[in-house]
């Protein structure tokens, strides 16, 4: 959800620097697909439909999903921005896999939004001595803002490289290489 917050930023910078709406047409992102199938598999995982259904097929899932974010992002490193949101993916990835295919919380940012930390399978579960630390979800949005949730340094990355991605395709500025291949 820290993404969402991301694109509105990026919208407003973009427009500040004199960027216009229709240039975000002319970015060529490569395996947009792959990215989307991903994405998509994490909001359905992640839903209170699913929560029942998915058991201990979870954490697998959701380290592929992230995966294969993760590929398609690396696969357009070139865009400006891009590397900024590789880096968050693949930080947050390797916290994922450190701590056997689940997000840890800290319990102070999940009871900072009134979470039930026993509730469903989540991306953000709280864990006693998680690996890779500092990597996880040990921060929280103001329980007040809408989608609240908590995030890690990689989302916060993530978040930046997208604004950025936004608001430098707003004025035209792109470096990915023409490709064949769609």
């Amino acid at each position: 959800m820290f993404i969402l917050y991301a694109v509105p930023i990026g919208l407003l910078i973009g427009f500040l620097l004199g960027g216009r709406l229709d240039r975000l047409a002319d970015l060529r992102f490569h395996w947009a697909w792959l990215a989307i199938v991903g994405l998509i598999v994490q909001v359905l995982l992640f839903s209170p439909l699913f929560e029942d259904v998915i058991g201990d097929l979870g954490p697998p899932i959701y380290v592929l999903s992230t995966a294969a974010v993760l590929v398609a992002v690396l696969r357009n490193w070139r865009l400006p921005g891009l590397a900024i949101v590789a880096i968050g993916a693949a930080s947050n990835l390797l916290a994922i896999v450190a701590n056997g295919g689940v997000m840890p919380a800290s319990p102070e940012a999940i009871a900072s939004l009134g979470w039930d930390p026993e509730a469903g399978f989540s991306n953000s579960v709280v864990m006693a001595d998680p690996a890779l630390w500092p990597l996880t979800d040990i921060f929280a949005l103001p329980s007040w803002l809408p989608a609240a949730n908590v995030f890690s340094i990689g989302d916060v990355l993530i978040g930046v490289g997208v604004a950025v991605v936004i608001a430098l395709g707003m004025r035209g500025q792109r470096t990915a290489l023409p490709s064949t291949e769609t």
